[in-house]
């Protein structure tokens, strides 16, 4: 109850990031509901109904990843001075934000099973002439289990997601902190840029090596399933050097003798490399799948959710974008002390936003094209 009440309080713009959670669990779970209905129309199918189920996990995690960062910028779940002297500490704070993902999670749950029903035409007969009667199962009954099972998978696992990623931790040491006490003064450096470049290379070139015909090295497969797999791993090594790009975009802007803007940029990003370069890197990995993606939705015969592909792919497409922007929210909740600090030492504005601008042009002069390089890349072998 509590938890609906926050979110009954909360400003519109927090509304609307948690109504954007529930359109896409919404539509995950009408791919979920989808893969249900194609495994009851083709129950001898062999491997394709699992493999069909397999691929809903792109949006599952997509899901999921937009809902912990809608949950970390929500300021109602936020620990403040006070709260925990009314039993709301941070741990209590931690099951709150789960309890309002969980809800907004079933929200869109529900959505997609009226939608579903519909199409199905159990609700007010066949919309569309019966269009969508093959995709939804229509005219064979719906296992209500295996229905609720599947729509239960997004609520649960964003719920537990986020407690997870809210629950309190260990305060650094004193000789670590700010000023004011409250997190680390900066980040010792991520360690995943040299794993993502080696990630990223071994794709590229199991991707090169399988195209050619060749099987790859321990029986790991040959043909055209060893370069989508190589294509997968040159995406996720974009995605795990996210952090050590950040982190390298902030030395970046103190090289030489760097003015105030400079130095106060660089190390704004040094600080938030991780928090910021995670979104940054999967928003590139998935940019990278997209442009390999539409290279193989191109070919007829590459099409594995049917129709519905161009709909789990914008799902996906489109939570990366959400989390990145809700990333940078937060990234600008972090820095308000900072910033109000700033104003009252005198930094005039024109400061802060040119600070603003060195951060955000030094991070699309690295990205946009590594990206495009490497999207490029892999996407060669795939149109053969």
């Amino acid at each position: 109850m509590l938890a609906l009440r926050l979110t009954r309080g909360s400003h519109p713009v927090v509304l609307a990031r948690r109504l954007l959670v529930a359109l896409a669990a919404a539509v995950t779970g009408f791919l979920l509901l989808c893969a249900l209905a194609y495994a009851l129309v083709r129950p001898g199918g062999g491997a394709a109904p699992p493999a069909r189920l397999a691929w809903c996990l792109l949006p599952v995690a997509a899901t999921v990843h937009l809902a912990l960062a809608v949950a970390r910028t929500d300021p109602g779940t936020r620990p403040r001075p006070g709260l925990s002297a009314i039993g709301l500490g941070p741990a209590r704070l931690a099951m709150i934000a789960a309890a309002a993902t969980a809800l907004a999670c079933v929200t869109g749950s529900l959505i997609a099973l009226a939608v579903f029903l519909h199409l199905r035409g159990d609700l007010t007969g066949s919309p569309f002439d019966g269009a969508a009667a093959d995709l939804t199962a229509a005219g064979r009954p719906l296992p209500l289990p295996a229905a609720l099972t599947l729509l239960s998978v997004v609520p649960l696992a964003a719920s537990a997601t986020v407690a997870l990623a809210l629950r309190p931790r260990k305060e650094p040491p004193a000789a670590e902190r700010d000023p004011d006490g409250a997190r680390p003064a900066l980040e010792a450096p991520p360690g995943g840029l040299p794993w993502g470049v080696a990630v990223v290379a071994l794709g590229l070139a199991a991707e090169t090596y399988a195209a050619g015909g060749a099987a790859l090295p321990g029986g790991l497969g040959s043909g055209r399933g060893a370069v989508l797999a190589g294509w997968v791993v040159a995406s996720v090594g974009l995605a795990v050097a996210g952090p050590g790009l950040t982190h390298l975009c902030g030395r970046l802007l103190q090289v030489g003798r760097p003015g105030a803007a400079r130095l106060l940029a660089g190390r704004a990003l040094m600080t938030q490399a991780r928090r910021i370069g995670r979104p940054l890197g999967l928003a590139a990995a998935v940019a990278c799948v997209t442009l390999g993606g539409t290279v193989l939705y191109a070919q007829d015969a590459f099409r594995p959710y049917g129709d519905l592909t161009a709909l789990g792919a914008a799902l996906v497409v489109l939570c990366a974008v959400a989390t990145l922007l809700t990333a940078a929210v937060e990234s600008r909740q972090e820095r308000a002390a900072t910033t109000e600090t700033l104003a009252d030492l005198g930094a005039p504005a024109a400061l802060l936003r040119t600070t603003a601008a060195l951060r955000a042009g030094v991070l699309l002069a690295v990205f946009l094209p590594l990206t495009w390089l490497v999207a490029r890349l892999a996407a060669l072998p795939l149109g053969k």
